[in-house]
């Protein structure tokens, strides 16, 4: 079993160093606690499960926490996958959802999984997730002062589990500032892929992740015979030219991990059982 979440960059919110060490506290403590729920639960009940605790955490720009539009709204979006079936969910541009990911986690066993603006809020409704306002005064205080963020906020999670099935999961609260109707790369198979082979969620920018089609990228070179590493650089070698900006953690079905960024600071935490790694 092996579980590697990520928590967006270090940079996005100006990050000082107590920050900076409460993130990692956080991360250590998440991925410990998901490795043991992994232990008696699926890979695709696990990364639900460790993405929600992220979301949960106003240190991380998901759920609460998340960045604030132009327009003065937060709007969400997460994913979901199942590598043995391939089947993805997700949400774009929820609004007042404390865990947009368990609103994909519903969707999931629906034929239309992928529902976007007022249709993901209404069906969040309809399923008995309760309004609740994701703003924290940080990013009130942000918007007020039109400071903005540098839009590289994204959490999300790659699991295998005892049976050797893989998931993945990701969250964003946006980048701050967007445009309404802006659609990040986390609720797309640039940012959020996985089948038997390879699980992968990125962070970053997600125009940039989305033009490179990372994540799918990744597993799909997996999927053809190439390493975890060999792909990991070959498709991030695809964003130089634009000097794009993405983070990465993947886990194969060899129980190989791997992370990678275009620009160095991602927050990142994996835990097998024995071996810790947080980002330092």
């Amino acid at each position: 079993m092996k579980l590697i979440i990520h928590g967006g960059f270090f940079s996005e919110s100006s990050t000082n160093h107590e920050t900076k060490i409460a993130k990692q506290q956080s991360l250590e403590r998440i991925v410990k606690n998901s490795y043991e729920f992994l232990k008696t639960h699926s890979a695709l009940e696990t990364v639900v499960f460790a993405v929600s605790l992220l979301e949960d955490d106003e240190l991380f720009n998901a759920g609460l926490g998340s960045q604030i539009q132009s327009d003065g709204k937060i709007r969400m979006s997460a994913a979901l996958m199942d590598g043995s079936t391939q089947k993805m969910s997700g949400v774009i541009n929820i609004e007042e959802v404390k865990n947009p990911i368990q609103v994909a986690e519903v969707l999931f066993n629906y034929d239309d999984r992928v529902l976007g603006g007022s249709g993901a809020t209404t069906f969040a409704r309809q399923n008995g997730f309760e309004k609740c306002s994701t703003e924290i005064p940080q990013r009130r205080a942000e918007y007020e002062a039109k400071r903005k963020a540098s839009g590289t906020g994204t959490v999300g999670c790659v699991a295998l589990d005892k049976n050797g099935k893989l998931a993945v999961a990701t969250s964003t609260g946006g980048k701050g500032f967007e445009i309404p109707g802006r659609i990040s790369d986390s609720a797309t198979v640039a940012g959020n892929y996985a089948n038997k082979f390879c699980g992968v969620s990125l962070t970053g920018v997600g125009e940039d992740i989305v033009s490179n089609a990372t994540a799918a990228k990744i597993v799909t070179r997996v999927t053809d015979g190439f390493s975890l590493q060999d792909a990991f650089t070959k498709t991030f070698n695809e964003l130089k030219p634009y000097d794009g900006f993405a983070g990465a953690i993947a886990i194969d079905n060899k129980g190989n991990m791997f992370h990678q960024d275009s620009h160095p600071s991602m927050v990142y935490a994996s835990f097998d059982g024995e071996n810790f790694e947080v980002f330092q």
